[in-house]
This record gives structure tokens, C-alpha cells and sequence, in this order.
């Protein structure tokens, strides 16, 4: 009921003991609070939290527009609904070093488990398409090393995404992650790996976790979870796929009222009322206060 039973500096220890863990754990994206408890009700090891998502969600493209306000408040929204540690990508940092190390502290009193700060410069671009520019190494460098010394919980993880991949090639992503470990990142987020085996090089060039990024219609194919351990990814995030397919399903309603006069031929293919109310816990907040709840959910008894 209202917020997780679990702390934040919880889910931080958590999160660390899944890198640790010699498996491969599976962060698909939430695009708002409620999708958050259904990750982990689904069985689900963490939440993922997309800075495109949040960018769509506000109807704005991913090129760097949101604030850190905005991403902390919204982040700190979903993080708070569930036990499951939650990963946050915190763009280039919002701004200069000082920047970085302000967003690290904010995001920390959110209650994330952890954040990605990138290689590119505004206006970014989403990591999978193509036109991206990144900053020089001295730049990337300076990020990681804000982030690392700002925050007060020696276990939220810092990690550094870079994008050099697609500008300079993979053996500039491996020597890139190499001094991003040096500067102080926990984990490694090499963007844009095309194969298998990039995601391998990249797990030779350094010593800690690295993450692969399973968007759709992107520079990688869909590899599943099997093969991506068995090159050595620690971690992999769905960012995009429930926000697409919400919104897909939205649209093909919308398509059906306007078609039929009615939305009775998507009602199969819904949430059912009683289903939505078990996500919000209704029955919690009636234990905790009758009043609260002073109905019957339909199809419950």
C-alpha cells in the first residue's frame, strides 16, 4: 500500500548482488507507476526507466529536452511503487560536472537504485539511430567522475553508456569503457552493438557488469536472454516495448470507437476493472481504512 516495503539503500544492495550474481537479469522498461508493479509481478529482477519514454510520454522527442526535475520527480514516482531495484537514464548528466553530481544526489533522494550518464553532446540522439555525436574522452571522464564522488551511498551504482561505437567503431568503445572504469563507473552500457560478438569484446575490454540495450527496431537483433549471458551481459533493458505496446493497443481502440461508434469489440483484450483494482491494492487501503474502500469490486465474490 501507498509506497515499497523495501528502502531504497535495499534495493541498491540488491541491485549490486544481481550484477554479482553470474546471471543475466532481465530490466524491462516501465512507462508509469503502475507498470512498475506489474514488472514485478511478472516475476521480473529490476525496473528499467528510459529517458526516451519519459521524453515521449511528456509528447517530446529524445534529443535531451526534459529537465532533471522532471526525470527525478517521474522516476522517483515508479521507483517508489515497487521492492524491485529501479535503473535510471540520466541522459549526459543535465548539464556540466557540477551538473552530474547534483543529478546523482537528487536522483539518490528519488530512491533509484542507480543511474546511466552518457558520452554525447546536445542535442543527443537516440542510441540507435544514426547522426550521433559524442564529447571528447576528457569530457566523458569528468561525468563519471562527478557522479561517482556526489553520491553518499557507496552502493548506488554509477554506470557509464557510451556511444562511441557508432561513431569511431569498437575498438574505441573498448578502449573508451576501459577509461570510463578507470574514472569511476560501476557498469558498462556500450550502446548500439550490433552482434553478438561486440557485446563479447566489450565484456573482454573491462572487469565490471555491462548492460545490452534490447530496443526495437534497432542497430541490435533481438537477442534473448541465453545468448546475451552467454557472451557475459550482466543486465538487459527493454526500454521501449511496454510503452509501444500500450500505446499500440491505445490506438487500435481508438480506431475501433471511431470505426464502430463503440469500443465493445477491444473490451476482450483490456485490463478488466477487477484486475486494475488488484494492481492499486484497493483491498490494502480497506484493511487499513473502511472508508477508504466502500465498495464491492465486480467479479471479486
Amino acid at each position: 500500500m501507498l509506497y515499497s516495503k523495501t528502502t531504497p539503500e535495499q534495493k541498491r544492495v540488491k541491485l549490486r548482488e544481481l550484477l554479482a550474481s553470474g546471471t543475466t537479469a532481465q530490466f524491462p522498461g516501465a512507462f508509469n507507476p503502475l507498470s512498475a508493479r506489474l514488472i514485478e509481478e511478472k516475476g521480473f529482477a529490476g525496473v528499467y526507466i528510459s529517458g526516451a519514454v519519459l521524453a515521449n510520454d511528456l509528447g517530446l522527442p529524445d534529443i535531451g529536452l526534459t529537465t532533471l526535475t522532471e526525470v527525478a520527480t517521474r522516476a522517483g514516482q515508479i521507483a517508489r511503487m515497487t521492492d524491485l531495484p529501479a535503473l535510471v537514464d540520466a541522459d549526459t548528466g543535465f548539464g556540466e560536472p557540477m551538473n552530474v553530481a547534483r543529478s546523482v544526489q537528487e536522483l539518490e533522494n528519488a530512491g533509484l537504485a542507480g543511474c546511466h550518464i552518457e558520452d554525447q553532446f546536445n542535442p543527443k540522439r537516440c542510441g540507435h539511430l544514426d547522426g550521433k555525436n559524442v564529447v571528447d574522452l576528457e569530457t566523458a571522464t569528468k561525468r563519471i567522475r562527478a557522479a561517482a564522488d556526489a553520491r553518499r551511498d557507496p552502493n548506488f551504482l554509477v554506470m557509464a553508456r557510451t556511444d562511441v561505437r557508432a561513431v569511431e567503431g569498437l575498438g574505441a568503445a573498448q578502449e573508451r569503457a576501459k577509461a570510463l572504469v578507470e574514472a569511476g563507473a560501476d557498469a558498462i552500457f556500450p550502446e548500439a552493438m550490433a552482434t553478438l560478438e561486440e557485446f563479447k569484446a566489450i565484456r573482454d575490454a573491462v572487469d565490471v557488469p555491462i548492460l545490452a540495450n534490447m530496443t526495437e527496431f534497432g542497430k541490435s537483433a533481438l537477442f534473448t536472454v541465453d545468448e546475451l549471458q552467454g557472451v557475459g551481459v550482466n543486465m538487459v533493458i527493454y526500454p521501449v516495448t511496454l510503452l509501444r505496446s500500450a500505446m499500440g493497443a491505445a490506438e487500435r481502440t481508438l480506431d475501433s470507437i471511431r470505426a464502430d461508434g463503440t469500443q465493445e469489440a477491444q473490451v476482450g483484450s483490456m485490463l478488466t476493472r477487477a484486475r486494475l483494482y488488484d494492481l492499486v491494492d484497493y483491498e490494502a487501503y480497506n484493511r487499513f481504512d473502511a472508508g477508504v474502500f466502500n465498495f464491492r469490486i465486480p467479479g471479486a465474490d
